[in-house]
């Protein structure tokens, strides 16, 4: 069964809910689906106790068959439809099987596959479900209602959906943006990392560019409208997940893929080996349980089984280790994969910006630690990233950072406060001194911040901040690079220096930056059309149509934004990067399983099919065989449960 995110037409197009409250998630019971399994399981659980005590059928005979009914007439009704369509579908098959094991007395093996199955269904309709809620959701990062500025000065709150191109609208400190625009007047820092996935927030002045659903900091900003909300970066990244996601090609398992011909070559065949021998004068009892054992031991139970084992004890093992794949055909397809994209941002680098250079400037009376000092006190009372960093830095090193008094700060510019009776101020490279220029240069070239810390008016030193590279981001670029056979390329938002300098420091050569989400999508699409397999890694709202688009996504979990986690294939739950190739390996050998096992069903049922039409086999020796069989591989396949499965896959990876 594969699914596809199709919210229903209003869904797409309705707006933010008013006051910008959150979006309730789907609950489980509040799909059909879910409602149906649950009652089969229901009575499932109540009849067997009933059966194995020994209680007459009467007892448990009903709750069964109401666990054949609630669980099996919509799959039993959808493959009607599909058999008046001419196609052999898997769901009346299952039916089929569950009643023809009910026929011969074997109810409870019946009721067991409705109920397995009905719950598939239901946790599948679940995830689907989920994803378009995320989806819905995103239209909540941009604010509900705007302030609209009239010809006449005056102030107007209206809903964001009634600005028009051209209207002017007030954005104040701690605000989001209601559309995308052009600041007019004001300056301010934007964090915009839910659209380009920059860690540090943006100065923004007259003539720079806001998009809807970014963060104003500090500082007032006039905007003019310069697009619809409908035709905003964020309603543009609905849509292209929405079409990712309905466009993407359905899949299915290998099995799934040769099960229509197989299942109809046997339901051809068995009628065949009924038909022909009664024609031939065979009693009908003879025919009949010749008939019998040949689709017993003929039924691709093993078959099917072959691939599921391994598969699905691959993704305990990986969940055992942080990493999430959402079902069977993904961890399949993560063994395809043959090249593999990139996001900066949270998932090569940690996604917060650090200190990473201490620079006195000739003629300071400072040393390095009294430098940072000083500078984490100034910037103590701020909540902006750079000063979390700066302080983060001192308490680190162990240092004492003293009080300060009379703060004051200015958007795009920097802080000044009192420290211990000097006055220091910390500011953007816009406040260097040329005594300081070469030195900021050399830092900002490095794809680092600059930040000046100036001590009673002379400048003092220079502070360089940059998003730190995780510690294992260079060995798993090296691992998927020999897993899929070409590096991976680089996608990110960031700034080109920025992103120059993390790519430097992972081995990748392939950088691409400046990147708005619809960029993303349309690099993976080129790879996609060049015939590439591919994996996408990412964290961020921006990813989320590139994890939509890709043959597999898999999403960073700790800092991942929700729409990510939800449209990803895998997550990785504790943001191990190195969890990505070690479970690119694992699938791999799960496939290398899944033929062995393929083999194994292979030659019993070849060898039972022989025996049972060129010879006489006995039913109970039919039975014995096929489920023989069928434990064999089973057993096979739950070989990737075990530890050592792990650890050899993160060699490899």
């Amino acid at each position: 069964m594969t699914s596809t995110l199709t919210p229903r037409p209003a869904e797409r197009a309705e707006p933010a809910r008013a006051g910008g409250g959150p979006r309730r998630r789907t609950r489980l019971l509040a799909l059909p689906e879910a409602r149906w399994a649950a009652a089969a399981t229901v009575c499932f659980l109540l009849a067997l106790p009933l059966q194995l005590t020994g209680a007459p059928a009467w007892a448990w005979g009903p709750l069964y068959a109401l666990a054949y009914v609630t669980g099996g007439w919509e799959p039993g009704w959808e493959g009607l439809k599909a058999l008046k369509e001419r196609t052999l579908d898997v769901d009346l098959l299952m039916v089929v099987a569950a009643l023809g094991a009910a026929s011969i007395g074997q109810v409870m093996d019946g009721a067991l596959l409705i109920v397995i199955f009905a719950t598939s269904g239901a946790l599948e309709a679940l995830a689907t479900a989920r994803t378009a809620d995320s989806v819905r959701g995103l239209l909540d990062l941009a604010p509900a209602t705007a302030t609209r500025i009239g010809p006449d000065g005056t102030e107007h709150t209206v809903p964001v959906e009634d600005l028009s191109v051209g209207d002017t609208v007030l954005v104040r400190p701690g605000e989001r943006v209601g559309a995308d625009g052009t600041v007019l007047d004001g300056a301010g820092e934007v964090d915009q990392a839910t659209i380009t996935g920059e860690p540090l927030p943006v100065a923004k002045s007259r003539g720079d560019e806001v998009f809807a659903g970014t963060l104003n900091g500090t500082g007032a900003l006039r905007i003019r409208v310069g697009r619809d909300a409908s035709d905003s970066v964020i309603a543009r990244i609905v849509r292209m997940v929405q079409e990712a996601s309905e466009t993407k090609a359905p899949t299915q398992l290998f099995i799934e893929k040769v099960e229509q011909r197989y299942s109809l070559g046997m339901v051809a065949a068995t009628l065949a080996v009924f038909l022909v021998p009664l024609a031939f004068g065979e009693q009908l009892t003879d025919a009949l349980l010749r008939a019998m054992t040949f689709m017993i031991v003929a039924s691709p139970c093993a078959v099917v089984l072959a691939t599921m084992p391994p598969l699905l004890s691959a993704i305990a093992n990986a969940g055992r280790h942080g990493v999430l794949v959402k079902s069977a055909v993904v961890m399949e397809r993560l063994g395809q994969v043959d090249a593999v994209a990139l996001d900066k941002t949270g998932t090569l680098t940690e996604g917060s910006p650090r200190v990473t250079d201490v620079r006195v400037l000739p003629g300071s009376a400072l040393d390095q630690g009294e430098l940072l000092a000083l500078a984490a006190a100034a910037e103590q009372p701020s909540e902006h990233p750079l000063a979390r960093a700066v302080v983060a830095a001192a308490r680190d090193r162990g240092l004492h950072v003293p009080g300060a008094r009379d703060f004051t700060s200015a958007p795009g510019v920097g802080v000044t406060a009192l420290v211990d009776g000097r006055t220091v101020a910390v500011g953007a490279p816009a406040r260097l001194a040329d005594t300081a220029a070469e030195t900021a240069t050399e830092l900002e070239e490095s794809g680092r911040t600059a930040v000046l810390v100036v001590v009673d008016g002379v400048p003092a030193g220079l502070l360089g901040i940059a998003d730190r590279l995780r510690p294992d981001a260079a060995s798993t670029v090296a691992s998927l690079t020999a897993l899929a056979g070409t590096a991976p390329v680089l996608l990110t938002g960031d700034n080109a220096r920025a992103a120059a300098r993390v790519a430097a420091e992972a081995g990748i050569a392939d950088v691409r930056a400046g990147l708005l989400p619809q960029d993303k999508l349309t690099a993976v699409q080129e790879l996609e059309r060049a015939g590439r397999r591919v994996l996408v890694v990412g964290d961020g709202v921006n990813d989320a149509p590139a994890l939509a688009a890709a043959h597999t996504g898999v999403a960073m979990g700790r800092a991942g934004s929700d729409l990510a986690l939800e449209t990803a294939d895998a997550v990785v739950v504790r943001d191990e990067l190195a969890a990505v190739p070690a479970v690119v390996a694992l699938s791999r050998r799960a496939r290398r399983l899944v033929v062995q096992n393929l083999v194994i069903a292979g030659v019993f049922i070849a060898g039972l099919v022989v025996w049972d039409l060129a010879g006489d086999l006995p039913l109970p020796l039919g039975v014995a065989g096929h489920e023989g069989s069928t434990v064999l591989v089973g057993l096979n396949g739950l070989r990737l449960l075990r530890e050592s499965a792990w650890r050899r896959a993160a060699a490899e990876g």
